[in-house]
């Protein structure tokens, strides 16, 4: 019996996120000052009275969740967890919790990541689409299918939970295959409010800065495994896990496979660390045998 702690990523934020913390714990309030510090502008004042819109900046997005996350976890206390994992970026709170990054290391590259990742967005027009209640496999044959015909870049993004995966791509390619999932039987095929293809090889442009600033920065070796979004499987070597995180910008977050993987290796509770419900809902799905709660 192994207890794995998860982290989520962009889309679990809320207004007010992290105010609670800040006012009730001293180290939290330690911790997001620091913050305010390294990002060079007060990031908690826009998570404590920002609008939905403020918070929906990717540039501050990111950030936000990933203070909101970690710090919650500095604050827990008898927290030793056997395995973690993180959703996308939450892959850097979990690289956190393990002892891989420090907390300001960590913060410093999900900046960087944020920003590129923008930057990104707007050099190329593209974006996202959840499709619903299709097995993965067609859902990759209709993107490779669309690749090949038109040139429109289509990929699957983000594997959520069986029914579930996101895919990502060009605005004409999210286009085309909306319809095409539909008519491949799908219950659902709808774009996503984002604002660019995350998990694509349209995120090359970030990747490429990202590799830069992961390269020029310090990973110990874990206190216990991070299975990893590009690989689904347990890390403890700091150069790989080096490159997966960068690979994982253009690479699909396989969080169905990963989540099978830590149960398939013994973890029988999951503790959700960080904003929202979004991660226990999606094991619960892939495994309703494991317990899924909140910090």
């Amino acid at each position: 019996m192994k207890h794995a702690f998860v982290f989520p990523g962009q889309g679990s934020q809320f207004p007010g996120m992290g105010k609670t913390l800040f006012e009730e714990n001293t180290l939290a309030r330690e911790m997001f000052e620091q913050a305010n510090t390294i990002a060079g502008f007060r990031i908690s004042d826009i998570m404590f009275t920002g609008s939905d819109e403020d918070l929906k900046q990717t540039k501050v997005t990111q950030p936000a969740i990933f203070l909101h996350s970690v710090i919650l976890y500095k604050t827990l206390t008898n927290t030793r967890p056997d395995m973690v994992a993180g959703h996308s970026l939450g892959e850097f709170s979990a690289l956190v919790a393990n002892g891989t990054l420090s907390f300001e290391d960590g913060l410093k590259l999900v900046i960087v990541r944020a920003n590129a990742m923008q930057k990104a967005c707007e050099i190329n027009p593209s974006s996202m689409a959840a499709v619903l209640a299709l097995d993965d496999r067609k859902v990759e044959e209709v993107c490779a299918a669309i690749q090949q015909e038109t040139g429109e870049i289509v990929v699957p993004a983000n594997y959520n939970c069986p029914g579930q995966l996101v895919i990502s791509g060009s605005t004409k390619g999210i286009e085309i295959a909306i319809q095409r999932m539909k008519e491949a039987g799908a219950k659902r095929a709808l774009a996503l409010p984002v604002g660019g293809a995350f998990h694509s090889p349209l995120m090359e442009p970030a990747k490429k800065e990202l590799a830069a600033a992961v390269e020029a920065t310090i990973f110990n070796a874990p206190t216990c495994p991070v299975y990893q979004n590009f690989s689904a499987s347990p890390v403890i070597d700091p150069a790989t896990i080096k490159k997966n995180i960068i690979d994982q910008l253009t690479g699909a977050v396989r969080w169905t496979q990963s989540v099978q993987r830590m149960i398939a290796d013994g973890a029988t509770q999951f503790t959700e660390v960080g904003p929202g419900k979004v991660l226990q809902g999606l094991i619960a799905k892939i495994d309703k045998n494991v317990t899924a709660t909140g910090a």
